[in-house]
């Protein structure tokens, strides 16, 4: 019933469950105004998720880039442009953490021709990713533009990375954090102020933002 061993008395398994728990209590505040308590709850999701891998001897790099992903939903939490580089900053720093433990994990990058299926899901992606820029860029303001790109390119770097690896979780939750990115930029930056979407958006972006992140650590820690 629970994915490590012992009941929920266990640590990792309660860990686990309060991550969980969390992620789901944002759902319900997601919508309020900017506050410490929204801020707290969407932050400790990520970070229990650090703290888990932590406990299970992850790698480092993974919970580096757990911590960093943890900051960076602090950033976004909040409003306004600043708060938005804040983020932007702090995940792209995850991602370069992200590249860089999918490269020494993975098989390098000749897999993806020797494997064709890992191929044409890179080739996909790197699609998705720039005709998504290519729209932002006329939408983004300009001061916005060299960050969203430097972004985007970090981003595909982790999903190409992650299909380099042999761990089905992790190249699913890569896939849907790139998914979850390219759903939040169109939310922000291209769907109407007004549209009645906006906030399924806002939800499908927080699903697969954190399905992708506990799927990442499942994959590397589960036994």
């Amino acid at each position: 019933m629970f994915p490590f061993p012992g009941g929920i008395e266990a640590l990792p398994n309660g860990t686990l469950l309060l991550s969980i728990g969390a992620a789901l209590l944002y759902f319900i505040v997601m919508e309020t105004e900017p506050s410490l308590m929204r801020s707290a709850v969407k932050t400790i999701s990520t970070a229990l998720l650090a703290l888990l891998a932590y406990m299970e001897g992850g790698p480092l790099l993974l919970v580096l880039a757990l911590a960093l992903s943890a900051a960076g939903d602090a950033f976004l939490s909040r409003n306004g442009d600043t708060a938005f580089l804040g983020g932007l900053a702090s995940f792209l720093a995850a991602h370069i953490a992200f590249i860089t433990l999918f490269a020494q994990t993975g098989e390098g990058l000749a897999i993806l021709s020797a494997e064709p299926w890992r191929g044409l899901v890179a080739a996909l992606a790197a699609l998705t990713t720039l005709g998504v820029l290519f729209i932002l860029m006329r939408r983004v303001p300009p001061t916005l533009r060299l960050p969203v790109v430097a972004y985007s390119a970090a981003i595909l770097g982790m999903g190409v990375m992650a299909l380099t690896t042999r761990i089905p979780l992790v190249i699913l939750g890569a896939l849907l954090f790139m998914a979850s990115d390219t759903l939040l930029a169109w939310e922000r930056f291209v769907a109407p102020a007004i549209s009645g979407s906006r906030r399924a958006m806002r939800i499908g972006v927080w699903a697969f933002y954190y399905a992708a992140q506990l799927l990442i650590v499942l994959g590397f820690v589960l036994p």
